[in-house]
C-alpha cells in the first residue's frame, strides 16, 4: 500500500513537473516574476498531489482528511503568496535597474537606483553597468582629446610646412628667373634653402617617429645601461647649442636602468634643447639624476620664467608651443616634447612638468634595472 502511494505520488509529481516545464518554456520571454510564480505553483501542486494521493491511499475519511487537506491548502496559499510577493519585489528591482539605464545622459553618467534595494545579482549587474559607463565616458573623453589633437596637428602642418615651402619657392623662382645676380645673395639663398630643407626633413622625420609611437609600432632595443653614461653623451651633443647658458649636472654614480639608450637619450635631448631655447643666455640649466626607491628620477630644471598654469596640462601635446605665434623655431616644429612623452611611456615610465624656482622642472621617472 505504501509503495503504491509513493508510486502514485511520484507519477503525479512527474506529470506536473513536465507540464510546468512546458509552461515555463512557453513563458520564457515573459517577466521573471511570472516565471517565479509558475515555479512556486508547480512546487505547491506537486506537493499537494503527493499528499492527496497518500491521504486517499491511507483511506482517511471524515474530519481527519478534511484537516489534512485544509493544512495543505493553507500551506499552498502561503507558499504561492510568498512567491508572488518575492516576484513582485524582483520585478520592481528589475524595472528600477532598467529605468536607471534609460535615464543615462548623453555624457554617459549612470546613477544606480537608490529607491529600492537590489538583490545581490542585480547589484552586481548595476556595479558592472557603472564600470562600463565609466569606461565609455573615458573613451569618449579620449576620443574628444584625440580629435582636438588631430585638428591642431592638421592646422600645424598646413601652416608650419606651407610657410617655409612658400619662401623656398620664392627664392628658387628668383634664382631661376635671374632676378638675383649678386653672388653673395645667391649663396645666401642657397644656404637658406638648404637650411629650410634640413629643418623640414627633421620635422617630417619627427612626424614619422611620432606616428610610429602612437601606432605602437616603435620597437625598443632595451638593455641594462647606466643612466649617467646616457646623460654624459647627451650633454656632449647639446653643449654647442648652449651659447652662454650654463649647464650643471648632478648624477649619482650608479643608476642602472633597463632601457633603450638611444630612445632615452633622444627624450633627454629634447628636454635639454627645449630648456636651453627658453633660458636666457646668462641663465643656467641643471640636470639631476637620482634613485627614488624602485624608480630613477631624471629631471631638467631651466630658467624660462615658468609656464602659465593653463598651459601646463598641454605642454606635451603635439605641436603645442604655449604661444599664439605658429611660426616654427629653428629647433623643430613643436614635436619634441610629444616624442619625449611617447618614448618615456614606451619604457613604462612617466614624464611630468611643474613650475619651480626661476623656471620649470621636467622630470622623467623610469623603473630601475633589476639584478
Amino acid at each position: 500500500m505504501i509503495f503504491q502511494a509513493l508510486a502514485v505520488s511520484a507519477g503525479f509529481g512527474l506529470i506536473i513537473a513536465l507540464l510546468g516545464v512546458g509552461v515555463l518554456r512557453l513563458l520564457r520571454r515573459r517577466s521573471i516574476g511570472v516565471m517565479l510564480s509558475v515555479v512556486a505553483v508547480i512546487t505547491v501542486l506537486a506537493t499537494l498531489a503527493g499528499v492527496v494521493a497518500i491521504t486517499m491511499a491511507m483511506v482517511i475519511d471524515g474530519r481527519p482528511r478534511d484537516i489534512v487537506l485544509t493544512i495543505i491548502a493553507i500551506g499552498a496559499i502561503v507558499g504561492v503568496g510568498v512567491a508572488l510577493v518575492t516576484a513582485r519585489r524582483l520585478v520592481a528591482a528589475s524595472k528600477a535597474l532598467v529605468n536607471a539605464v534609460e535615464e543615462v545622459t548623453e555624457t554617459g553618467e549612470y546613477v544606480a537606483p537608490d529607491r529600492i534595494a537590489l538583490p545581490a545579482e542585480l547589484e552586481k549587474v548595476s556595479q558592472a553597468l557603472d564600470q562600463a559607463y565609466a569606461r565609455i565616458r573615458n573613451g569618449r573623453e579620449r576620443e574628444r582629446t584625440l580629435e582636438s589633437a588631430r585638428r591642431e596637428l592638421v592646422s600645424w602642418v598646413s601652416h608650419d610646412l606651407r610657410t617655409p615651402l612658400a619662401g623656398m619657392r620664392a627664392m628658387a623662382e628668383a634664382l631661376e628667373d635671374g632676378v638675383v645676380d649678386d653672388p653673395a645673395t645667391i649663396r645666401r639663398y642657397h644656404a637658406q634653402i638648404r637650411l629650410e630643407v634640413d629643418r623640414l626633413s627633421g620635422m617630417v622625420d619627427d612626424l614619422f617617429e611620432l606616428s610610429r609611437i602612437h601606432a605602437g609600432s616603435f620597437r625598443l632595443a632595451k638593455a641594462r645601461v647606466g643612466l649617467g653614461d646616457v646623460v654624459a653623451d647627451v650633454l656632449a651633443g647639446v653643449e654647442p647649442l648652449a651659447r652662454g647658458v650654463h649647464l650643471m649636472t648632478e648624477v649619482e654614480p650608479v643608476l642602472p636602468v633597463h632601457a633603450d639608450p638611444g630612445a632615452i637619450g633622444r627624450a633627454l635631448r629634447n628636454l635639454l634643447v627645449n630648456a636651453i631655447r627658453h633660458t636666457p643666455s646668462d641663465g643656467s640649466v641643471s640636470i639631476r639624476a637620482v634613485t627614488d626607491g624602485e624608480m630613477v628620477s631624471l629631471s631638467v630644471l631651466d630658467a624660462c620664467g615658468g609656464i602659465p598654469a593653463d598651459d601646463l596640462a598641454r605642454v606635451f601635446d603635439v605641436a603645442f608651443r604655449g604661444e599664439l605665434a605658429r611660426t616654427p623655431g629653428p629647433d623643430g616644429g613643436g614635436l619634441g616634447l610629444a616624442i619625449t612623452k611617447g618614448l618615456v611611456e614606451a619604457h613604462g615610465g612617466t614624464v611630468t612638468v611643474a613650475n619651480e624656482g626661476p623656471g620649470c622642472r621636467f622630470e622623467i621617472r623610469l623603473p630601475t634595472a633589476r639584478l
